[in-house]
């Protein structure tokens, strides 16, 4: 249930863009269009796919005229190696996939390959899963990443999916210190025509706490907060953040309702050390896995998977431009496609 809104004093934040928050049409196609909707998934699988080439290039070849023999599955060892997967992840893989040509009997490297696609889509469906944009007004959304890994970008485009599907939109600029940040987020702000809470030089956590109590009065349907780009091992940038978690929860009781991390496809492995310290200090629920721009080895999403079956961390988005509709919810079936096929 959500609270009434509460009387707050005058802060010192203010908007960059007085627009005021419009609604979008939702997202869903007519039931008349679903050729329309096919063609459009089909478009950004084909650009996943071209995301995540130089990993495919290193695997589907592989599986051509080959004999099923021991000289194959070290070539897919080496393959998935170099594809980020890590030696844990490959070495459970691999066990399986011999497991799986054993008792199918498969001889034929096509067999192998639907096998593989198989393991990867049973590993990596974990990681799928919707966000609830229902369960609360306004559902509010705290964005952490590191420096360069698309956090803003990312914002903006998250609003105009938000935007078809109906929400309104508030953005919170919570990086006070760097201009360009706020710059960059107001851009984003202005071509979605959403307001964005910004505030020079001041505290983070207060820029937050504003955005959400506007939110609530004004009930939007969605307030997201960018926080500043930050190093796990910067421990008080990463303190700061645990407090803007805080204080985000005395605004809206049960906030922040959703806590994203935006990761670089590029980083690789260097993925999973980033996930367990933003998890620990801030308590992850999603994943947005950006920049599978050509150079990305899609192997680190099958590692991330593998060491956080336990407690998996859904990726809701992947991106794979720079456009404002490169962002897509998350396929198991067709990332996995996309890494092999």
């Amino acid at each position: 249930m959500t609270a009434a809104p509460t009387a707050t004093a005058p802060s010192a934040a203010a908007p960059v863009s007085a627009a005021p928050v419009s609604a979008a049409p939702a997202s869903a196609a007519p039931p008349s269009a679903p050729a329309a909707t096919r063609d459009d998934r089909r478009g950004w699988v084909a650009r996943l796919r071209q995301g995540l080439s130089k990993t495919r290039g290193n695997l589907a070849g592989l599986f051509s005229n080959v004999r099923v023999d021991d000289a194959l599955f070290e070539e897919l060892e080496a393959a998935l190696l170099t594809s980020d997967a890590g030696v844990a992840t490959t070495d459970w893989l691999m066990r399986e996939l011999q497991e799986r040509v054993r008792r199918q009997r498969l001889t034929e490297g096509a067999q192998v390959r639907d096998a593989l696609r198989a393991l990867l889509v049973e590993l990596l469906r974990p990681l799928e899963a919707p966000v609830d944009i229902d369960r609360a007004e306004p559902l509010v959304i705290m964005i952490a990443g590191v420096n360069g890994a698309g956090k803003t970008t990312s914002i903006g485009k998250l609003a105009r999916h938000l935007q078809r599907e109906g929400k309104t939109v508030l953005l919170a600029a919570g990086d006070t210190f760097r201009a360009a940040a706020r710059e960059q987020l107001a851009e984003w702000g202005a071509r979605n025509d959403v307001e964005v809470i910004a505030q020079q030089g001041g505290d983070p956590a207060a820029v937050a706490f504003d955005a959400v109590n506007a939110g609530r009065a004004r009930r939007t349907g969605v307030v997201m907060i960018d926080t500043a780009g930050r190093l796990p091992t910067q421990v008080h940038l990463m303190d700061e953040l645990k407090k803007v978690r805080r204080v985000v929860g005395r605004a809206m009781e049960g906030a922040p309702h959703e806590t994203l991390l935006v990761l670089d496809g590029n980083t690789g492995q260097n993925m999973l050390a980033q996930v367990k310290a933003f998890d620990d200090a801030i308590a992850l629920t999603g994943l947005i896995v950006t920049k599978l721009d050509g150079t990305a080895k899609g192997g680190a999403l099958a590692a991330l998977a593998f060491t956080r079956r336990e407690r998996p961390i859904p990726v809701y988005f992947v991106g794979v431009g720079e456009g404002i509709d490169d962002l897509q919810a998350f396929s198991a079936d067709e990332f996995a496609s996309a890494l092999i096929d």
